[in-house]
């Protein structure tokens, strides 16, 4: 079984900035593309940022800019840098993949990590 740690998250100022990471474990996988959605109080989840395994990526238009995402492949991690965090950036950060394992695909989410932009 393959599981997504998700940390980084907390409390930060507007105009502040956090670094999330996620990591992946577990036995006989490999990941293809990682990425990063957010759930915001009586929204509905909505992607923030991909990155394929050869380093290509996607972005959300209103987050182009002060967003990037990164990934370690030896390290089966994903980084999401935030910066010039607004309020309305305030959700909860889900870190998801897409893994490979022997019995065939699976699309796997973390648990979640809360990010407040409050002053």
């Amino acid at each position: 079984q393959v599981q997504l740690v998700e940390s980084g998250g907390g409390l930060v100022q507007p105009g502040g900035s956090l670094r999330l990471s996620c990591a992946a474990s577990g036995s006989s996988f490999s990941i293809n593309a990682m990425g990063w959605y957010r759930q915001a109080p009586g929204k509905q989840r909505e992607l923030v940022a991909a990155i394929t395994r050869g380093g290509s990526t996607t972005y959300a238009d209103s987050l182009k800019g002060r967003f990037t995402i990164s990934r370690d492949n030896a390290k089966n991690t994903v980084y999401l840098q935030m910066n010039s965090l607004k309020p309305e950036d305030t959700a909860v950060y889900y870190c998801n993949a897409d893994v490979i394992v022997p019995t065939g695909y699976l699309e796997v989410w973390g648990q979640g990590t809360l990010v407040t932009v409050s002053s």
